[in-house]
């Protein structure tokens, strides 16, 4: 079935112009050619045809829409006209002919007419043409699932936009085969009528790419939006894409593979909650294989370290960033142990790069233990981790006085999105099998092996390594296969979501020497997984993936084994490996699970074939069109092409013959044995035998042809009319659906790069209307995301789909769907001012879409063109197989599939990189086709028409439809291509000289011309017209003409000897003109325009040309328009560039400031002398006066000259302005010194006044807001977070501003508005109370905080008090900014949310989810919050001192003032080749010095007002008032506060910083005030300098490290170039404070009072004033400011003055009309330091600011003194009276009775140096304990910091003390004494002396809550209270972890300075003086063995007195009874014998 449309004609058009139609069926759009300057009648007589698979229904429509057709502007509609066909669907055919209606459908005069047919399947209208359809091979049952689109739907309503209302699910119709008459399959595709039509399937827009043509709906029928206007971009190229060619890639270099410099800087702060008793922690950090260790803490869970480490790199990005970092406590390691290992947290450096300012700050890393993951957490590690790369520069916090709450949990070291509760997983990489493996051993070998064990083997004994998170797991090894198979999984257990974002799955070669890498592929968690609250885990496959590297064939050392280790592009394929990726969320609780987180490997069952996807044939069409720039080095022998996609068509070093078993169609490609491969090769083919059905033999390259030279340096091959082919057939699974999703989304972003290139060049250029351009942007993004939406949804139930498949297009779907409502919300906020903002969030939208449409489940493997010589490979180019894939529907179609693209061919690996890489090895014309072998018909369709197909001779008898061997094409058109180079700008220095000798070299198609050289310059103008003969191009002209090739320019450095060097290379397309087309606007003649030129990926310049290519008709030249002949007899035969191209020009006037020189280095050995300076713009210039002895005076004599030139109306044409250095030696020779070319001279435009303005701003002003006339300064932008009160715009313009400050804080005045004259005055009140209140933040108090009492006293307040509360606003301001950012961004997701679903903002909170209202009231409390805390603020004025601030900028004060270049500019001059490192090529080793001075530019002739005003010196131009140059002398006060991470310098990671001044030929070294072993050190130095200015203006301020033996080393310095801050408006000689004052910590430092500087300022600027007025008022000009009248001196006496009044007035001088800007406050700078070995990488900042005093004014007062405060001696004394409740430990031996022998042990500082035991409390039987024992510990503290500073040598080698800050923390601990074995810990507790719960008041109300919800309870401060005494609770952690109660104490701390305790001493225990008494404790507390006495009368007695009474009772018993017994014989006898 098929329906036919023939579009006649249009008529009654209006106007004249270009017409294009656009007909639509069923969403598939059609486009006709573009007719040319029609009048009223538009003939287009086209015939489309729609193939289609379901009849046409008679409600279907039919839509046809005619255009004014734009090249540059979106086209506009005429009318549409709209049918329903249901007489068609009757009939069959029909004419028409009707009028169209226009967008209010109301019908319009115009009309169309219209032929219909309609052919039905059963073949009653019509008759199918031969091969419409191709059988399908192997389809048994005939049923064949469709692809096509929308088409198939029954019942689609044409409703335009290509999607049906209901979106009906497409029926997929099967037929059975019935016969060979009935078709297997059916095909949708846009035909073309025949061959020789000139018809184009669309206009040459500017979009890109393929016209996404239904995504173009602009806005369904509604009108034509103003929005959608596009604008042409700057590069020709990327604009008029037709759907022919598509578009060059300009970068040539792979970025990937080349090693960059990197720091990784880790501060381990301390540890806390580390799990384990009394343990001796150390940290170790590692990164990769490097190790760091921190000191061991003794006996403490809780270390503070605060030590900093720093690892240097130099990897490429990719190793870098794979890396991982690995922190882990060990618990008491030592030399001889090891130690063993508390937890470990890990991450990769990725993960830390990817962090807003590539940071981590102060977070807690939660550590677990890798050995049992039940374990739970281990403890806790706060630290720092920063990555820093070249260039990068990293914004640290200010390191003051961190006293934030340490809130752990809040604080996690984890990244944006990731959950606080991480759980463990198991993550299983399953790894089937691999195929395609390359020989990674010689043939000799096999040969060898051959002979003796006789047989054949393959060469390869592969293995598979998966790394991840720094483990790695391996498979078995498959001995000697190409095709292994495994079937293993690699357990890994970590922690989820993990914080390494790579897995690396490596095929390896295992060997007996050493194991090398055969492919790798990484697999990125993140594409593989979705975060999201419909996420899903990490999941892939079963799935193929590709795997690329170095050339197939095996050397012994193989140059490029690093692209099979996965660094830099591969060049070749290397395997495909199965594998897929699971990952099971562990459940920890239960006990079956393997609590070791070993990799583990255990086999997995095999998997079935068609797991992966259907087996398909794929067919691979190239065809060569042109082949030129053959680099000349390998032009002398014959060239031949080679493509191959995976191992198909690979000729040389394929694989030798894939196994018998897997013959199903699946030829691995590659000779069938080494023997026959050279044979094979000669006849061009790959594969002899022919495929089982007969089909065709792949030929996969070309035929070796000669190349012919095109000029010097290039070849090309003489391919002419006859254009070789290649074909390939493969077999894959069939993925195509992943390809086709990436496509469309890569569509959608090519696009939208597109449009945001254009609206950055539209503001960039300030033309009008970017915010229309963007809008546009974002509906094609809208139309684009919905169109995805349909097209992706279609068939989902393919085989093969994983698991990823489905979630990834649920995902993509839902993020399509949201980013195309977000873009339709967006469109509607674009204003004129939000363009930039939205343009950023636009930009995001571009990452996510790129980010999306990378697929990581690979199907396809990737094209490889090979250029051969001699059977070597020698360059490539690769192709994305998802590229030139072919599809039904348009937008899945890849981007080249079927289209012409330029191809560069490069060097593989690393000879690719740096300039090899740049210069073009070759460049290729060609085309691409590859889709499925059914979908072949259409093969040819894109190629340009004109060709006839030769095909290969055959003798078999098949299908008739055999790809050609080559294309001859019989048409050929004849042009002549004219190249207007006009000039080049900015160009790369390529000689020492620091300039280059350019010229141009352009190619187009075989040709090659040359521009002439200019030398020395870095901005030629050529204005040449290069003319190219009889250019031959081959096929259509019509094609041709929307189409032409591209051309490439070249540009080259000319040198003396030798080749000469590349600089760079740009494209262009031409425009073209058919010899029967007119010559004329708006074509002709063509427009200049800028190319970017780009050496590598860099730019290097830009190139100012136009093209143009001329056919030549029958009448030969004669007819084209002429050339002038060379009008400049110097030049000789050049052609200039013509004049309707160059640009107009008229008069300007350029005057030039010479101020001076500085810093020249020497050229040639030799010193420079007598320097001049030449400025040169357009071929006029200017010298300046000749420097007469430059190391006396490098200033200029005479200030101002001036040139007039003849320059461009159009202010983008300007050529650049060149500032060069001469030195003038003897003999009138000149050398060049260095030279400086001013790109835009658009800042120096001078625009007159406007009359209208306000009276004060009639002074005139430069463009960029310089004034010049007068001498106010620019306002610098106010964008710092210090500006204290904005400056405020006057509504009014006569009228004396009022601007009142109130001075005293107590009293509030009613605001009241005085006034002054008679003329209307605006009153400005400016409340000094408010001001502060806004400033002072107090942190709010916590519960039952003590009130602070002490008013601070003035006498105790220094320059550091200032310090310390300055920065105290400073992280108040930065914090409110946060604060105010979030809430912002959180207003914009509201909006957005609310939008998506329709609802309006102010109706939140009633429709929306509940999300959002609690958002609101977020919002809300915040607010209330806010109001509350500023109520609080004013209630506690009173209570907190008020103290004096400055202004503390985190960054230079350059910065903050755009570098100080009110009127003074410094231009950098540079000398020698610019070199060419990475990205941007660092420039500071090429500056050879400064030139000081400025321009200004205007145009002829000057109204005479300017030159008419007062004081007008002509001499000076337009620079009036400008100081004298003449040398000064200068008294510079440096004043260093201190430094902050500092680069360690020493091999212990520390550095003993010293602080070194340079000025001129002054050095101030401060050598042996070093301080020791300290990264943050503070210095607190002044040092005092004289100087001459200019001679010594440039401050080199460096931080040394002291080395006890050999030089010492430079950490880091920075330089201040002091002239251009002394002479700046701003003022920059000495801050000015913020209050005056005449004494104490904040007195006046500058000379000058403030009533002095004002009325100096007053009198330079000409402006009336200052008058002082009663009531404490000033007028200056016409503006009123008010404050306080009276100062107290010393004695506390009140004076009258005015200082109060001045300084307001210059607090606020940028307020003052015409000259005001902000003068510089009182401050502290922060500077980064630099050190030239590590060139861009931070090596710590240093805080510190200069003053400069002239020596003609009178002397500044001494220095203020900022040494730093000694810390404050103190003694704390603890007095332990009882404990009770103490667990009891031990067993009685002989009662076996529970007790415990206790003692509490106590220390405050660190290492337990200070420790002190109370006696021992034996045998305590109840938990209770009695000492009365005192512990006395003296320290050192720093009340600003609140740290306890500890001065101790490190260990026993150490040269000197090194000083250590502490935080102040009592630790009290109990413990059990044994005698014979160590002591038991039993628990511990430690108070923060700053903020530490109150004690209870008796044992019973002491708990553990004290411990564990510190936060709540109400916290006391030892250093306010002085005084405390309570119980407080012991606590240890048991088995599980949790804490538990193990005693409570009573003590009570008493602090005293040390001079009270010096009063009243007392003694240490219970000794004199003022002892202690004796504990009363129980009888029963003594040591058994040391009184064995008392041990038997408490022991003994009182248990067993009765059964002692008894035995002893008993034992008399006994003894009478044996007495009686021993006695009793001889009584007896006795008795007997009567004795």
């Amino acid at each position: 079935m098929a329906l036919l449309v023939h579009l006649k004609t249009v008529r009654d058009l209006r106007g004249k112009g270009d017409r294009i139609a656009k007909v639509t069926f069923r969403g598939l759009s059609f486009y006709t050619r573009v007719l040319e300057n029609c009048e009223d009648e538009a003939r287009f007589d086209e015939m489309f045809r729609w193939p289609i698979a379901s009849r046409v229904d008679e409600n279907e429509i039919l839509e046809l829409q005619v255009f004014n057709y734009s090249k540059i502007f979106t086209n506009r509609v005429i009318g549409t006209f709209r049918m329903v066909l249901q007489k068609v669907a009757e009939e069959g055919q029909l004419e028409v002919t009707d009028t169209l209606i226009d967008d209010n459908n109301t019908a319009i005069r115009t009309s169309v007419t219209v032929d219909i047919k309609y052919t039905t399947m059963d073949g009653t209208v019509g008759v199918w043409s031969d091969g419409e359809f191709l059988d399908v091979p192997g389809d048994p049952e005939g049923t064949f699932q469709f692809e096509t689109d929308s088409l198939l739907s029954g019942h689609s309503h044409g409703s335009g936009s290509g999607v049906s209302p209901g979106r009906s699910i497409h029926g997929i119709p099967t037929f059975r085969k019935a016969g060979k008459g009935v078709f297997s399959a059916m095909k949708l595709h846009k035909t073309k009528s025949s061959r020789d039509d000139h018809k184009k399937d669309e206009p040459a827009t500017l979009d890109m790419e393929d016209l996404d043509r239904k995504a173009l709906r602009l806005g369904g029928f509604g009108g034509l939006d103003p929005d959608c206007i596009s604008l042409a971009s700057v590069t020709a190229v990327t604009t008029n894409v037709s759907n022919k060619r598509s578009k060059p890639d300009i970068k040539m270099e792979p970025s990937s593979g080349r090693p960059v410099d990197y720091q990784i800087s880790i501060t381990v702060v301390e540890a806390r909650q580390l799990v384990g008793l009394n343990m001796d922690p150390v940290v170790c950090v590692e990164i990769g294989e490097d190790k760091k260790y921190t000191s061991m803490k003794e006996s403490t869970n809780c270390p503070y370290y605060n030590e900093y480490f720093v690892f240097d790199f130099h990897v490429p990005p990719d190793v870098m960033f794979d890396k991982i970092l690995k922190l882990s406590v060990i618990h008491s390691k030592n030399l001889l142990r090891s130690g063993t290992l508390v937890g470990t947290f890990k991450l990769d450096v990725g993960t830390v790069y990817s962090q807003p300012e590539h940071q981590f700050y102060h977070k807690w890393a939660m550590l677990s233990d890798p050995d049992d993951i039940t374990a739970g957490c281990k403890g806790y590690i706060k630290c720092d981790i920063a990555v820093v790369g070249k260039g990068d520069n990293i914004k640290t916090p200010h390191k003051a006085n961190e006293t934030d709450e340490d809130d752990i949990e809040g604080n996690l070291l984890l990244p944006e999105g990731v959950p606080l509760e991480r759980q463990w997983a198991r993550f299983y990489v399953k790894i089937y099998r691999a195929e395609g493996l390359p020989k990674m051993n010689t043939s000799i070998m096999a040969n060898v092996k051959k002979a003796f064990i006789g047989e054949n083997r393959d060469l390869v004994d592969p293995y598979v390594q998966v790394v991840f998170a720094g483990q790695r797991g391996k498979t078995s090894v498959q001995k000697s296969s190409y095709e292994p198979i495994w079937n293993e999984q690699v357990v890994f257990t970590e922690m989820f979501p993990p914080l390494c974002k790579r897995i690396k799955v490596q095929i390896r070669d295992s060997d007996k020497v050493n194991d090398v890498a055969i492919g790798t592929h990484f697999i990125d968690l993140r594409k593989i997984a979705n975060d999201g609250d419909k996420g899903f885990l990490p999941t892939m496959g079963p799935a193929w993936v590709n795997m690329y590297g170095s050339t197939r064939h095996y050397t012994l050392i193989d140059e490029h084994q690093d692209l099979n280790e996965g660094l830099g592009e591969g060049v070749s394929f290397r395997a495909r490996l199965l594998i897929s990726v699971a990952v099971e969320i562990l459940d920890t609780t239960s006990t079956e699970i393997v609590s070791s987180t070993e990799v583990q490997v255990e086999p997995v069952s095999n998997i079935s074939e068609s797991a992966t996807g259907k087996i398909e044939e794929f067919f691979l069409f190239g065809s060569f069109l042109e082949a030129t720039m053959i680099d000349r080095k390998i032009g002398d022998k014959p060239i031949s092409f080679e493509v191959t996609i995976g191992n198909y068509g690979n000729q040389i070093d394929g694989v030798s013959k894939p196994p018998a078993a897997k013959k199903m169609k699946k030829k691995e490609g590659g000779g069938e044995s080494d023997e026959e491969e050279s044979e094979l090769i000669q006849q061009n083919s790959s594969e002899d035998e022919a495929d089982d059905d007969g089909d065709l033999v792949s030929v996969s390259s070309t035929p070796p042809m000669k190349p012919v030279i095109t000029d010097r340096n290039y070849f090309h091959l003489p391919y002419f009319e006859k254009k070789p082919c290649i074909y390939i057939k493969s077999w894959w699974q069939d993925q195509r659906r992943r390809l086709y999703n990436s496509n469309i989304m890569d569509k959608i972003a090519d696009k939208m790069e597109e449009g945001l290139n254009d609206v950055q060049e539209v503001i960039k250029t300030e033309k009008a209307y970017p915010e229309r351009r963007l809008r546009g942007v974002l509906e094609e993004l809208s139309t684009g995301c919905n169109r995805f939406v349909t097209l992706a949804n279609k068939d989902q139930n393919q085989a093969g789909r994983t698991k990823l498949d489905k979630e990834r297009l649920k995902s993509c779907m839902r993020e399509m769907e949201s980013m195309g409502q977000q873009a339709k919300l967006i469109r509607s906020q674009v204003k004129r001012n939000t363009v930039r903002d939205k343009l950023k969030m636009v930009q995001n939208f571009l990452h996510r879409l790129r980010f999306l449409a990378d697929e990581p489940q690979h199907s396809i493997p990737d094209v490889f063109v090979w250029m051969m010589s001699n059977n070597k490979r020698i360059a490539y180019a690769r192709i994305p197989s998802k590229d030139i894939l072919y599809s039904i529907v348009d937008e899945e179609t890849g981007k080249d599939c079927g289209k012409v693209k330029a191809v560069f061919l490069r060097l593989p690996g690393k000879k690719g990189f740096g300039p090899a890489g740049w210069t073009v090895q070759a460049k290729m014309e060609i085309y691409l086709w590859l889709g499925l072998n059914k979908q072949r018909k259409d093969f040819l369709s894109g190629l340009p028409n004109g060709f006839e197909e030769n095909k290969a001779p055959r003798t078999s008898p098949c299908l008739q439809s055999v790809p050609p061997v080559s294309l001859v094409y019989n048409m050929k058109q004849v042009f002549q291509l004219r190249a207007h180079m006009y000039q080049a700008r900015s160009l790369f220095a390529a000689d020492s000289s620091g300039l280059s000798d350019p010229f141009a070299r352009v190619f187009f198609s075989t040709h090659s011309q040359v521009t002439e050289v200019l030398s020395e310059t870095l901005c030629p103008t050529w204005d040449q017209l290069l003319v190219f003969e009889d250019v031959e191009l081959f096929g259509e002209a019509g094609e041709l003409r929307d189409d032409p090739p591209i051309i490439v320019v070249e540009v080259y450095d000319q040198d003396t000897v030798g080749k000469a060097e590349f600089i760079g290379r740009t494209f262009a397309k031409p425009i073209t003109k058919m010899c029967d087309e007119h010559y004329g606007p708006p074509r002709f003649p063509p427009q200049l325009e800028y190319y970017q030129i780009y050496r590598g990926n860099s730019t290097a310049g830009d190139l100012l040309a136009a093209f143009e290519l001329l056919q030549i008709g029958q009448g030969g030249r004669a007819e084209l328009p002429p050339i002038d002949g060379p009008t400049d007899s110097e030049r000789g035969p050049i052609l200039p560039v013509p004049m309707g191209i160059r640009p107009i020009l008229s008069r300007y006037r350029i005057e030039v400031l010479f101020w001076g020189l500085r810093d020249l280095k020497r050229v040639n050995l030799a010193l420079v002398d007598r320097p001049r300076v030449d400025i040169e713009c357009a071929g006029r210039g200017v010298q300046s006066a000749l420097i007469q002895n430059y190391k006396k005076n490098p200033n200029f004599s005479t200030l101002v000259k001036g040139f007039e030139v003849d320059l461009p109306e159009n202010e983008l044409l300007h050529p650049p302005l060149n500032v060069r250095v001469v030195d003038c030696r003897a003999f009138g020779r000149y050398t060049l010194v260095g030279s400086h070319a001013v790109t835009s001279l658009r800042r120096f435009i001078y625009s007159p006044p406007d009359k209208t303005h306000n009276n004060w701003a009639s002074a005139a002003r430069l463009m960029n807001g310089y004034m010049v006339l007068t001498n106010g300064g620019s306002q610098s932008r106010p964008c710092s977070p210090y500006t204290r009160t904005p400056p405020r715009t006057l509504s009014r313009p006569a009228g004396d501003v009022t601007v009142n400050m109130d001075a005293d804080p107590s009293v509030r005045k009613m605001d009241t508005v005085v006034k002054l004259d008679a003329t209307s005055d605006a009153v400005v009140k400016v409340d000094v109370n408010e001001e502060k209140e806004e400033k002072k933040k107090k942190k709010k108090k916590k519960k039952g905080e003590v009130e602070e009492d002490d008013e601070t006293d003035e006498s105790m307040l220094d320059w550091w008090s200032k310090y310390f509360a300055s920065i105290e606003t400073l992280m108040e301001i930065l914090r409110a900014q946060e604060a105010a950012l979030a809430e912002a961004e959180e207003r914009e997701d509201q909006e957005i949310a609310a939008e998506g679903a329709d609802i309006k903002p102010d109706d939140l909170p009633v429709k929306g989810s509940k999300g959002k209202e609690k958002s609101r009231d977020k919002s809300r409390n915040k607010e209330k919050k806010k109001s509350h805390h500023a109520g609080e603020e004013t209630e506690k004025h009173s209570s907190k001192p008020k103290v004096d601030e400055l202004l503390v900028y985190n960054k230079e004060l350059e910065a903050e003032y755009d570098n100080f270049e009110d009127w003074l500019h410094t231009f950098n001059l540079y000398r020698g080749k610019a070199g060419d490192d990475d990205e941007a090529a660092l420039d500071d080793d090429r500056i050879v010095g400064r030139f000081k001075g400025s321009m200004c530019m205007y145009k002829l002739p000057l109204s005479e007002e300017i030159t008419r005003e007062v004081g007008f010196d002509p001499n000076m131009g337009m620079f009036q008032s400008i100081p004298h140059n003449d040398p000064i002398n200068v008294l510079v006060r440096v004043f260093v506060v201190r430094a902050t991470d500092l680069h360690p310098a020493d091999v212990n990671g520390k550095a003993d910083p010293y602080v070194v001044i340079k000025l001129g030929k002054s050095e101030l070294k401060d050598k042996e005030n070093y301080i020791s072993k300290q990264l943050n050190p503070v210095f607190g130095k002044a040092f005092d300098m004289e100087a001459t200015f200019p001679m010594e203006s440039m401050l080199t301020v460096s931080v040394y490290d002291w080395d006890l033996v050999g030089t010492d080393d430079l950490i880091g310095e920075t330089k201040i170039d002091l002239e251009n801050r002394f002479y700046s408006k701003h003022r920059a000689t000495c801050g000015i404070a913020n209050s005056y004052s005449v004494h104490g910590y904040n007195v006046w430092r500058d000379p000058m009072k403030p009533s002095q500087i004002l009325a100096k300022l007053c009198k330079e600027g000409k402006l009336d004033g200052p008058h002082y007025g009663p009531g404490g008022r000033v007028k200056v000009a016409n503006r009123v400011f008010m404050g306080a009248t009276e100062i107290e001196d010393e004695n506390g006496l009140k004076k009258q003055t005015d200082e109060h009044l001045a300084l307001t007035v210059l607090k606020h001088w940028e307020e003052i009309p015409r000259v005001g800007c902000k003068l510089i406050p009182e401050h502290v700078e922060t500077r980064p330091l630099l050190n030239p070995d590590h060139p861009g990488i931070e090596q710590g900042r240093i805080e510190m600011w200069v003053d400069m005093f002239p020596m003609d004014m009178p002397a500044p007062g001494p220095a203020i003194d900022i040494s730093p405060r000694k810390p404050k001696k103190y003694e704390l004394r603890v007095i332990i009276w009882n404990t009770d409740e103490v667990i009891l430990e031990d067993d009685d031996y002989f009662t076996g009775e529970k007790s415990s022998d206790i003692f509490v042990r106590g220390w405050l500082k660190g290492q337990q140096e200070d420790k002190q035991d109370t006696d021992v409390h034996y045998h305590s039987l109840t938990g209770e304990g009695n000492f009365n024992w005192r512990f006395v510990y003296p320290f050192d503290y720093l009340m600003a910091e609140e740290k306890i500073v500890i001065s101790k040598k490190e260990s026993m080698f150490s040269w000197d003390e090194t000083e250590y800050k502490i935080p102040a923390r009592l630790t009290l601990q109990v413990w059990d004494a044994d005698h014979f074995s160590a002591d038991d810990f039993l628990g511990a507790i430690e108070l923060d002396l700053n903020r530490f719960p109150r004690g209870a008041k008796t044992a019973k109300q002491c708990s553990i809550n004290m411990v564990q919800n510190q936060a709540e309870l109400p916290c006391i401060s030892i250093f306010k209270q002085k005084r405390v005494k309570g119980w407080w609770p012991f606590v240890a952690r048991d088995e599980n972890d949790e804490m538990e109660l193990t005693g409570k104490v009573e003590a009570e701390l008493h602090l005293m300075s040390a001079e009270e305790a010096e009063k009243s001493p007392v003694g240490l225990g219970r000794n004199e003086p003022d002892p202690l008494e004796k504990p009363n404790r129980p009888d029963t507390t003594f040591l058994w063995f040391l009184s064995p006495l008392k041990a038997i009368r408490y022991l003994v007695c009182n248990r067993y007195k009765w059964l002692i009474i008894k035995m002893i009772v008993a034992l008399l018993l006994l003894m009478m009874l044996g007495l009686f017994l021993y006695s009793m014989p001889g009584y007896l006898v006795k008795k007997l014998l009567g004795a």
